[in-house]
């Protein structure tokens, strides 16, 4: 019996031993295929090849991740595709712009100066009126919080922005939502998904600076897809609405460092993958 037992307990370590191993590969290998995939994204960019496409689609295959494969399928299309095209408010007609279902423009913040808005801020409002006018049916969701220095006031870049289109371009209150705590992009898409399931929203379109954009919309897409896994709930990015702007020391390398930065805090990464994945912009 004594025996018995023994060779009981052994296989009962063998089994636990195999059970944590397996577990540990399972995570070594998700935890590799992120910084792979990353890596991947980054090279497609600027390189976009059927190889480079078809090394994307391996990554993801080996995750098994719906998270990844959003992420993955997204950035091909924004980043890695270069007749990807940016609707441009004073050159497009906002009319064109691709909007189906119940859908929102989502109006992305700028540094206020001195408690104001800046000119950029002011000229992502007049192109976010153009889009609403154009599309009646639509809902404003305006993003952006009590930022920049010199403001007392506590003034937050939504309120302004919401204030200005009402009181500027007529658009109705009640057709615009606001929140007024985002400090950074990934705070903005953090913080607008719960309105946007509260509005029951199906599609969004970005407005923000050409500039801008993609990061914008790389934010948003991952967030929805995050969010998805934990709310059942996710928002479809069907559009872009710019503002232009030239940013001659913004490079949209030096821009895609900031958005892979924040994406990653979104997918919630852990400190050394991140570090292993700034890395590529060295």
């Amino acid at each position: 019996m004594k025996f018995v037992r023994i060779i009981f307990m052994l296989a009962v370590c063998l089994v636990v031993a195999a059970s944590a191993a397996a577990a540990y590969g399972e995570t070594t290998r998700t935890e590799v295929s992120w910084v792979a995939l990353i890596a991947d994204l980054v090279a497609a960019s600027g390189n976009p090849s059927d190889q480079a496409f078809e090394r994307i689609d391996a990554d993801t295959e080996r995750m098994q991740d719906p998270v990844a494969l959003s992420v993955a399928e997204h950035w091909k299309k924004v980043w890695a595709d270069p007749d990807y095209r940016l609707y441009m408010y004073g050159t497009d007609d906002p009319a064109e712009i691709p909007v189906t279902g119940r859908h929102a423009f989502v109006v992305l913040g700028y540094a206020l100066q001195n408690g104001g808005m800046a000119d950029e801020l002011i000229g992502r409002c007049d192109a976010a009126a153009a889009a609403a006018l154009a599309f009646p049916e639509s809902v404003l969701v305006c993003s952006g919080g009590a930022t920049g220095g010199n403001n007392p006031e506590r003034n937050t870049e939504a309120g302004l922005m919401k204030a200005y289109l009402t009181e500027k371009h007529g658009i109705a209150p009640e057709r615009i939502f606001t929140d007024e705590r985002a400090m950074t992009t990934e705070e903005n898409a953090r913080n607008t998904l719960a309105i946007l399931q509260e509005q029951q929203i199906e599609t969004i379109t970005i407005v923000t600076s050409s500039y801008h954009q993609k990061w914008g919309q790389t934010l948003y897409n991952a967030m929805s897809a995050r969010y998805r896994q934990n709310n059942g709930y996710s928002v479809e990015i069907v559009g872009n609405w710019c503002w232009p702007v030239k940013k001659g020391e913004f490079t949209e390398r030096s821009g895609m460092k900031i958005v892979v930065r924040q994406m990653c805090s979104i997918l919630e990464l852990p400190a050394d993958q991140i570090a292993r994945i700034s890395e590529l912009f060295r």
